[in-house]
């Protein structure tokens, strides 16, 4: 904010950044696929149906039956697959360890990433979470307590990946295309969530459950090699950028330390899977309705950046404080993803998707117009400028807080619901 930031623009979509972001796209797209494997996996591997029926299934808690040879196979598919006997208790451990996993390398990730290079830290947490994933059906043969130390580790190299990422974006970002690159980014999630859900119950049935882990373990391998030879940390390193693009991109970034100018994505990542961790732990002990807990995150990621906004251009004389409050306002606005963000799951989760892709085009516009009128504003007069931008930003938060707290909802819509087939009665009715 010291001074103009340059006219001159780079190439857009034709170029390596929109390239990285696809690749990213990408990247984000596996690691969600990978995450969500096993839920679907799951199904098939404990066949819940005789679940009751076994004679030898424990019922002394989830590590009992690692002991007690819970790994036993007790029936096979037409697809050959091995079924295992773990209790409801032992599938919601196995679950929640990859969480634990990310958690445990949300901090330590960013600050390696400023030391090794994000660009290592991301592939090497996408190619450890890909040959775990091929690894997983192997490891349940072995038993359930190296397929929680599995879920665990893997957890951790996607927390890598996913810190890393965010890091990557400060040098690679110019400040008015970064909310249209990480929105890019970010989308391979919905997507690939979408993907899993749909074809990962027809891979079980049709060729077995472990190939839904070598597929998308498998596809995650050739992400890592495409990572790896396309992707640069440094716009400045990357041999096949051009220099028009190189000059725009260093013209429109501060001159600050790599650490320093990651802080805020670490901040956004960070928030967000704690959020998502908080608001599953209010609703799993019934603390609070799903519509409290949607309403709460929103409120939180709505208002919260919101306040620091307003409150930037009245401390610009403190440094330090001002740092805060640009790490707080990427950070806190991300509670949203576990408020109206994934609010369509709740009400017409048929059509999640189709949703989802409505939301983000809007959220692309809004990029473009948001890009557009900060650089109108600040080209009338640079210091009230960017005061105007942040008090704007504030305002559009606030309607769209009022306006979700008004009309949000988290019952199925009648329009989502599913269509039964008409009885002879309601023909009857319908003839009379």
């Amino acid at each position: 904010m010291d001074g103009k930031p340059a006219t001159r623009r780079g190439p857009d979509f034709c170029s390596l950044r929109y390239g990285l972001a696809l690749i990213m796209h990408f990247s984000n797209f596996t690691m969600i696929t990978q995450r969500v494997s096993l839920s679907i996996a799951i199904i098939a591997m404990v066949n819940s149906t005789q679940q009751h029926s076994l004679s030898n299934a424990s019922t002394e808690g989830p590590f009992a039956d690692a002991f007690n040879n819970s790994s036993i196979s007790i029936k096979e598919f037409d697809t050959k697959a091995t079924v295992y006997q773990w209790s409801p208790e032992t599938q919601g451990i196995i679950f929640s360890s990859i969480n634990y996993g990310i958690i445990l390398t949300l901090i330590p990730s960013g600050y390696l990433a400023g030391i090794f290079g994000a660009k290592q830290m991301l592939g090497a947490g996408l190619l450890i979470s890909s040959l775990l994933t091929l690894f997983t059906p192997l490891a349940a043969d072995f038993g359930v307590i190296l397929v929680i130390v599995v879920r665990t580790v893997q957890g951790m190299a996607q927390g890598m990946a996913w810190t890393g990422q965010f890091t990557i974006w400060a040098k690679w970002a110019p400040p008015l295309e970064r909310s249209k690159l990480t929105t890019i980014a970010g989308s391979g999630s919905a997507f690939g969530s979408f993907i899993i859900l749909c074809v990962g119950g027809l891979i079980s049935q049709v060729l077995g459950w472990p190939f839904i882990f070598y597929i998308f373990g498998s596809t995650g391998c050739i992400c890592c090699l495409l990572w790896f030879t396309v992707i640069y940390d440094d716009p400045m390193q990357h041999p096949c950028i051009s220099v028009r693009e190189k000059e725009h991109i260093m013209s429109s970034l501060p001159q600050q330390s790599g650490v320093l100018s990651s802080l805020p994505f670490i901040a956004a990542a960070s928030c967000t899977i704690l959020g998502g961790q908080l608001a599953d732990f209010l609703l799993s002990r019934n603390l609070l309705r799903l519509i409290t807990v949607r309403k709460l995150f929103s409120s939180l990621g709505l208002l919260l950046p919101s306040v620091c906004a307003v409150a930037l251009p009245f401390v610009a004389s403190s440094y330090v404080i001002t740092i805060i409050l640009l790490i707080l306002i990427p950070g806190t606005s991300n509670l949203c993803d576990s408020g109206f963000i994934i609010n369509t799951l709740d009400i017409a989760p048929r059509y999640a998707s189709f949703l989802m892709g409505i939301s983000r085009g809007f959220g692309l516009i809004a990029g473009i117009v948001s890009s557009t009128a900060t650089g109108f504003l600040i080209s009338q007069d640079f210091e009230s400028g960017w005061r105007n931008v942040f008090f704007l930003s504030a305002a559009v938060n606030m309607f769209g807080l009022v306006f979700y707290l008004t009309l949000g909802q988290t019952e199925i819509q009648d329009w989502a619901k599913e269509r039964t087939s008409p009885t002879s009665e309601d023909i009857k009715l319908f003839q009379i």
